[in-house]
């Protein structure tokens, strides 16, 4: 499954395991529009959805990692340290859903600023 994450200085695509619930339940409420927050180097956003914590949930994960921050309901996409990151990981403020991954340049979302409006779309085949 693959996704488009839009903003106004950009877009990216990613691409996720259609067969996690999270991406599944993600899936149904496409397309959506958001608003960005940051933190550190982490793009983040309210998507809607609620779903619980998955077993294999992680909090450090790869820069361009598409992960599913469950207490917040939002998508959470590190492309770099966090302010809680050690040694330069990309550490989540606590265990996320992992959904996929950024195709390309994870470092792209450095131009999302706090406040911009965010669009989520399916790619359809």
């Amino acid at each position: 499954m693959q996704i488009r994450i839009s903003w106004p200085a950009g877009s990216i695509t990613a691409s996720l395991d259609a067969s996690t619930p999270t991406a599944q339940a993600l899936a149904k409420a496409l397309p959506l529009a958001s608003t960005a927050s940051t933190w550190g180097e982490e793009v983040y956003f309210d998507t809607g959805v609620s779903v619980s914590r998955e077993t294999d949930a992680r909090q450090v994960v790869e820069p361009g990692t598409v992960a599913f921050w469950t207490e917040g309901n939002a998508l959470a996409l590190p492309y770099g340290p966090t302010p809680i990151s050690h040694d330069g990981e990309c550490r989540l403020a606590s265990p996320c859903n992992i959904l996929g991954s950024l195709d390309g340049d994870a470092g792209l979302l450095a131009t999302v600023r706090a406040g911009d409006p965010i669009r989520l779309e399916l790619i359809e085949d």
